[in-house]
């Protein structure tokens, strides 16, 4: 800065890093940013172990990947890391590791591996104890530390990386620790950690669109993918996809949309199914857009306001999928678990999700109607009647998909308001009832 007088002010790192703490992790959402890391090192294998152990309760996560060396170990705890993220990539800010670490623990140790053919660890330690007393952002040595050298055990057979939450003031109870809740508190964790990881990174562990199937345990219990859209069952329908180009400011990028109709309970393979299927927010909140990014998920369910949560539109569900060079324009967060979706994108994607929800509406009220009404095919109705029924149906489907997409849907309520009065038989056979 030639010709002006600058002064170097560092902050506090103790206030910073109190302040810090608070970014908005719970437990599942800050062991699933640690994860994040393990998959971009191309790890096969992530194990979250959860030891109770009281005061000295320990979460240990490691996984298989690349591991780091000394230098990208150091440089991985500096606040706002300096390294470039590839296109891709699962990190964004640099801040995952400390920030997520933080939220749950005073000390996170890292240990890591880089070199296959030879048995060299490195390890450092970012205690808030330290940063406290010295007002520093400091990592230290961890010596001859019995956690870290148990740490140090699981890499002597490869490569790889093992984070260490220590003094878990934010997960324990500040008065007894070491209690029957604590350990209550622990194991609900565990479970609730095991469904999270299931959810956002259902993808990987599915190892669908390319992807190398990878395994995550929690507490040495495979994670099992819970998969919004249901893919094995035969009940399921989905309508084209769609892609949408993006351009915001200097951003641009293409978004992909895919929509599915989940079978109704009757028509699951089985109710205990149909009960998985349902989520963690059941049928009627889990309705709506699963935003994915670089496709791990980051939002499940709700329609972003482009429409409102409706008990007969509750098996409409919809996939977004936009690549880490949209980043800013879908305003990720920090921790990975919110974004916002374009104006622009808002807009172009009225249409398809709400004729996404018109044909999920009409398979509702299919299904009541079935339930309410049920008739002995052989005796009440011939096949051909019952295949004019269905052609009908679905002609005043395809004619209210086609009023909506061309712009012409008030003029199609008039119309549709028009046969109800005049032609009543005919709007039944359409299925416009009011």
């Amino acid at each position: 800065m030639p010709g002006k007088t600058w002064f170097d002010v560092a902050p506090s790192a103790a206030r910073l890093t109190n302040s810090l703490r608070d970014i908005g992790y719970d437990f599942p959402t800050a062991v699933a940013d640690i994860v994040d890391n393990s998959i971009a090192a191309g790890a096969s294998r992530v194990e979250v172990m959860i030891e109770f152990a009281g005061s000295k309760t320990r979460v240990y996560i490691a996984d298989d990947g690349r591991g780091m060396s000394p230098g990208a170990l150091l440089e991985g705890l500096r606040l706002g890391t300096r390294r470039t993220y590839k296109a891709g990539e699962l990190g964004r800010y640099g801040l995952g590791l400390k920030t997520a670490s933080l939220s749950q623990c005073r000390s996170v140790a890292v240990i890591s591996r880089s070199t296959p053919d030879v048995v060299r660890t490195s390890a450092r330690v970012l205690d808030l104890d330290i940063v406290e007393e010295w007002d520093q952002w400091v990592v230290v040595d961890p010596g001859a530390d019995p956690d870290v050298a148990r740490a140090r055990q699981w890499l002597a057979e490869g490569t790889g990386t093992v984070v260490l939450w220590r003094n878990l003031d934010r997960v324990l109870p500040e008065n007894r620790p070491e209690g029957g809740w604590a350990r209550r508190r622990l194991e609900a964790l565990a479970t609730k950690t095991a469904e999270h990881l299931g959810i956002v990174f259902h993808r990987f562990l599915e190892g669908v669109g390319g992807l190398a199937p990878i395994v995550i345990t929690v507490n040495g219990q495979k994670v099992r993918p819970w998969n919004p859209f249901a893919p094995d069952e035969d009940g399921r329908s989905e309508l084209p996809a769609q892609r949408f180009e993006v351009a915001v400011g200097n951003v641009s990028g293409h978004v992909d949309l895919r929509r599915f109709i989940l079978p109704s309970r009757d028509r699951f393979s089985s109710p205990s199914e149909f009960e998985r299927l349902s989520g963690p927010l059941n049928w009627n909140r889990q309705q709506g857009l699963y935003v994915y990014r670089a496709d791990r998920l980051v939002q499940w369910g709700g329609w972003n306001a482009i429409r409102g949560i409706d008990e007969h539109t509750k098996m409409a569900r919809a996939s977004l999928d936009f690549s880490t060079d949209l980043d800013s324009a879908f305003n990720i967060n920090v921790a990975k678990m919110r974004v916002s979706l374009p104006a622009q994108l808002r807009q172009m994607l009225e249409a398809p999700v709400n004729e996404l929800c018109l044909y999920a509406n009409d398979a509702y009220r299919k299904s009541a109607r079935v339930k309410a009404r049920p008739l002995p095919q052989d005796l009440n109705a011939s096949a051909d009647v019952r295949s004019a029924t269905q052609a009908a149906t679905t002609t005043g489907i395809a004619l209210r998909a086609a009023a909506m997409q061309s712009g012409e849907w008030a003029a199609w309520q008039r119309i549709a308001a028009t046969l109800r009065k005049d032609a009543p038989e005919i709007a039944q056979s359409l299925g416009l009832e009011p």
